[in-house]
């Protein structure tokens, strides 16, 4: 499996504030990494330095090309497709407007979003704004698709929804996954779950990479460790 992202002594900081001192991960063409650690160890700040969100340094390439040299734009035309935290949607824009505000040609097509999440469907002409928390994740997750990506990144994509709307999102990563070839980084707390859709781990503490290994070694001494309270 040849590499798509790799992260190699990755080091951040939110002004005089250091927050990464040390990450490194990978991800190859196809592969589903989780990226796991308690709250404020250095997760979301990844993903910034990744999309060129927040400035990085070590090194960062994805696609054969140097990330820390290019600003966010650059980097998501490479084919980073992110789902952010807190979801994000365009709250005045209609369902539909949302889904091709993002969209390059590729195999994703509005179409074949809706098809996957019929509900946005029949809410296409509905503010984004209007929509509850579940239709919500699964607009950001839709536009994030539009950009026909090479990676998904999914920071926290089934925090705080109901769990029958958990449910159906873990339903289309696996979909995903099983049907697309696509490479996906996923930030969860729900452990039982991504042993069912990983293929790796990654974990942080303190702003550092403290483990890499298949799903199947995640043992519970593992996460205990590293993730339990």
């Amino acid at each position: 499996m040849s590499s798509l992202l790799t992260l190699s002594n990755v080091t951040a900081s939110y002004g005089a504030s250091q927050a990464l001192f040390g990450v490194d991960l990978e991800i190859g063409e196809g592969e589903v990494l989780a990226l796991l650690g308690r709250n404020g160890m250095g997760k979301s700040t990844t993903v910034k330095c990744i999309c060129r969100m927040l400035s990085a340094q070590g090194s960062l390439t994805f696609a054969g090309h140097d990330l820390a040299r290019l600003p966010s734009h650059k980097a998501a035309r490479l084919g980073l497709g992110l789902v952010p935290e807190g979801r994000r949607c365009f709250s005045t824009l209609s369902v539909q407007e949302n889904l091709i505000a993002a969209a390059r040609r590729g195999d994703w097509t509005f179409e074949r979003v809706i098809g996957m999440f019929p509900r946005l469907g029949e809410r296409r002409g509905q503010r984004a704004g209007s929509l509850s928390g579940g239709e919500q994740q699964m607009l950001a997750i839709g536009r994030a698709l539009m950009t026909n990506p090479k990676l998904l990144i999914l920071d926290e994509a089934t925090e705080g929804l109901a769990p029958v709307i958990r449910q159906e999102i873990w339903a289309v990563i696996r979909q995903l996954k099983a049907e697309t070839g696509l490479a996906i980084l996923v930030i969860d707390k729900s452990i039982k779950e991504l042993r069912q859709v990983c293929d790796r781990a990654t974990i942080l503490e303190r702003g550092t990479s403290v483990w890499t290994g298949g799903i199947d070694a995640l043992t519970d001494d593992v996460t205990a460790k590293y993730i339990g309270v």
